[in-house]
């Protein structure tokens, strides 16, 4: 039984290998230092099929250095340690450390990854991981500063057009077929700047056309697929990537935008309560006091959503998502919270004023708890003058209105008039 196309195509030098060239171009710094026949550890983050694990084995092929490699799916911390203490064994004296391979290190545990510092730290293995995932997220703090980081791109047009030439001129199978591309838009739009599905594409289409030549049109890609293999993983990089531009859209204001990407996680399979509670958080941080009915009406999508399920939740969903979308904006709440949190790491635990401490016993009553507290309800408007800060932080201001709404503007003026000068803009 042969090897599927995209593992017969797969470049075995760096002359071979297709895109990245802003890493393994001619003077590139991963070209430079695999050329220089030494390498240090470092991790390679980018989304499938775009040459990770096919670099990783290139070093290997061009360096004169022991291999091991280790699946994070199937591996535990007793395979990293085997895997360890077989390099520190096997490596002679001034000889370039023995490189550890890891696919998808991202699923890795903490553990895991802590078993892998000491070897990395004193150069018993020289890592190299490969990553779907943000590594700042995925990946620990100790490790990820013991790594140089490289991001590798979706393969371009011009790069997977170059691959499908190559693959139907130099495969061992394709070049016996007499394969033309005439149209290239579906094919390239389906694979999604993924090197792998591409040729898994080109595969199937040839091999379910009739002997004789095979001529490559749209037409003819779209009917052997049958459906879209949209290029959405929702435990992927690429769910981070559409829930931020879901959220950036309405907080721009573009309903449009904001139901194209809600489209997306749908058709993407992504959870419905997901999309609900980042619409919650929305409502709170970008909308605010601008209009505090959003994040009712947030709230209430969640509810819907968990009442009455798929598909009819994504009415309710869609509702919340225009109605966010075209409210006026403030981030006055979001801002403020934020203010004082940095306020309270700068200070420290500040004393309550007496006055405003409860007077729970005789004692504390004694010692000036709750003296001179003034009972607002006790005065006309339901308001007196008072201090409520610490004394070191009286006149410190956290929250500060954004005035071009006018439920903002409304709350502004009633703070005016209580305090004054004290809540004045300039």
């Amino acid at each position: 039984m042969s090897q599927p196309l995209a593992e017969r195509m797969r470049p075995r030098t760096l002359d071979q290998y297709i895109g990245q060239r802003h890493l393994v171009g001619e003077g590139a710094v991963l070209r430079k230092m695999i050329e220089s026949g030494r390498i240090t550890s470092f991790i390679l983050w980018g989304p499938p099929g775009v040459g990770k694990t096919t670099l990783a084995q290139i070093i290997a092929n061009r360096l004169e250095t022991p291999f091991y490699t280790l699946s994070a799916v199937t591996s535990g911390v007793k395979d990293v340690r085997d895997v360890i203490e077989k390099a520190s064994k096997g490596r002679f004296f001034n000889e370039n450390s023995p490189i550890l391979f890891i696919d998808e290190i991202h699923r890795f545990s903490k553990s895991q990854q802590d078993s892998l510092l000491g070897a990395v730290e004193r150069g018993v293995v020289t890592l190299i991981g490969a990553t779907t995932e943000n590594p700042s997220f995925e990946v620990i703090r100790p490790l990820l500063s013991r790594c140089q980081l490289y991001v590798l791109k979706s393969l371009e047009k011009e790069d997977l057009l170059q691959l499908l030439h190559r693959a139907i001129t130099e495969d061992v199978f394709l070049k016996e077929r007499q394969i033309t591309l005439k149209e290239t838009g579906a094919i390239l739009r389906y694979s999604g700047g993924d090197a792998r599905k591409l040729l898994n594409i080109l595969e199937l289409v040839v091999e379910s056309a009739n002997a004789g030549e095979v001529v490559i049109t749209d037409e003819l890609v779209v009917n052997r697929l049958q459906q879209n293999p949209l290029a959405y993983d929702k435990d992927g990089e690429m769910h981070y990537d559409i829930i931020s531009a879901f959220i950036k859209s309405i907080r721009g204001s573009d309903p449009d935008a904001a139901l194209y990407w809600m489209a997306r996680m749908i058709e993407g399979g992504e959870d419905p309560q997901f999309i609900a509670r980042r619409m919650v958080i929305s409502a709170a941080e970008d909308i605010g006091l601008a209009n505090p009915n959003a994040l009712l009406l947030a709230n209430a999508a969640f509810d819907a959503v968990m009442k009455i399920g798929w598909p009819e939740g994504r009415i309710p969903l869609a509702e919340c998502a225009v109605y966010l979308a075209t409210s006026p904006k403030s981030n006055s709440a979001y801002m403020g919270i934020a203010n004082a949190l940095q306020l309270v790491k700068q200070t420290g635990n500040q004393p309550v004023p007496l006055h405003l401490r409860n007077a729970s016993t005789q004692l504390m009553a004694d010692l000036g708890y709750s003296d001179g507290y003034k009972y607002a309800h006790d005065y006309p408007g339901h308001f007196v003058s008072q201090q409520f800060m610490p004394d070191a932080l009286q006149h410190e201001r956290l929250w500060h209105a954004q005035r071009h709404t006018p439920s903002e503007e409304k709350l502004y003026q009633r703070m005016i008039q209580c305090w004054g000068k004290r809540f004045e803009e300039e």
